[in-house]
């Protein structure tokens, strides 16, 4: 009997991981096809032969409109973008978390329930101030608009996280810092944050994949030469042309999934290990 429910169970997860998997597999084959290959193949053959024009023309000649630079310029946008929104981001999240967490101040806990108004509050809602903002500061449709708007939607989900994990260390670290001698920020470097390398690893896949995926902050407060992959990929896909060429677009949405994707293979075990560590844990 035992057996039997191992296998069933294993049988359910294999089978939803299929599904769940397919679409990817249906992108991956299809961008190493030609078309004549995909007009008269089915849609989950494996290519008769791999071929990578795809990839090359989604990254460097396809037409975004009226732009046939392919995905590269919005590639290299998107990373200038991610690495300074992403570190900043989890920076002001460990200071904020250590803060709340472990220096209470009168209207600490009031302060921290009004930041989880953050986590929860639409996109959409902050599209016409922030716009404002960016105006007022002289950086609008520039990469670092877009950076300092992922800062600042970023900031509340990372202060949840470190506050939550900080919870759990104990007050005597701290106390016993304090009585030798040292200070806020030397208890910081020192102590906190070398034992925070579970929260940070969550933070900083959460910050990058969000960052990255994001679709909505890229098209409304990015211009001409600052738009994210995302936008470049949607504009690459609804560019009208003779012939319809499936596999440059399954090639660009590759290549743009492609640096979360890594991220997933490479660290996910240590997300998961963050996770349970007390990334969630109230």
């Amino acid at each position: 009997m035992q057996n039997f429910h191992r296998f069933v169970i294993w049988s359910l997860l294999l089978g939803f991981a299929a599904i769940f998997l397919a679409p990817l597999y249906v992108m991956l084959v299809t961008s190493l096809k030609d078309m004549n290959e995909i007009r008269s193949g089915g849609l989950l053959s494996l290519p008769q032969a791999v071929n990578v024009e795809a990839w090359g023309k989604a990254w460097s000649s396809a037409c975004t409109g009226t732009d046939c630079g392919g995905l590269k310029p919005f590639f290299l946008n998107s990373a200038l973008m991610v690495v300074p929104a992403v570190l900043i981001s989890t920076t002001l999240g460990a200071i904020n978390g250590y803060v709340i967490s472990k220096w209470r101040f009168r209207g600490s806990e009031l302060m921290f329930g009004l930041m989880l108004f953050g986590v929860f509050m639409p996109m959409q809602v902050v599209l016409l101030p922030m716009s404002q903002v960016l105006g007022w500061l002289g950086i609008s449709s520039s990469v670092w608009g877009l950076v300092l708007v992922h800062v600042l939607a970023g900031i509340p989900s990372t202060t949840l996280f470190f506050r939550n994990y900080y919870v759990g260390l104990p007050d005597e670290l701290i106390k016993a810092a304090m009585l030798d001698g040292a200070g806020f920020w030397r208890i910081f470097w020192r102590i906190v944050l070398p034992l925070s390398t579970p929260i940070l690893v969550v933070t900083l896949i959460w910050q990058f994949t969000n960052i990255w995926n994001d679709f909505l902050y890229g098209v409304v407060f990015s211009g001409g030469d600052s738009k994210p992959v995302t936008v470049g990929l949607n504009n690459l896909a609804n560019t009208s042309s003779v012939v319809k060429e499936y596999n440059v677009d399954m090639a660009a949405a590759m290549i743009a999934a492609l640096p979360t994707l890594a991220i997933y293979v490479i660290a996910g075990k240590y997300f998961v290990r963050g996770l349970t560590a007390g990334a969630v844990k109230g």
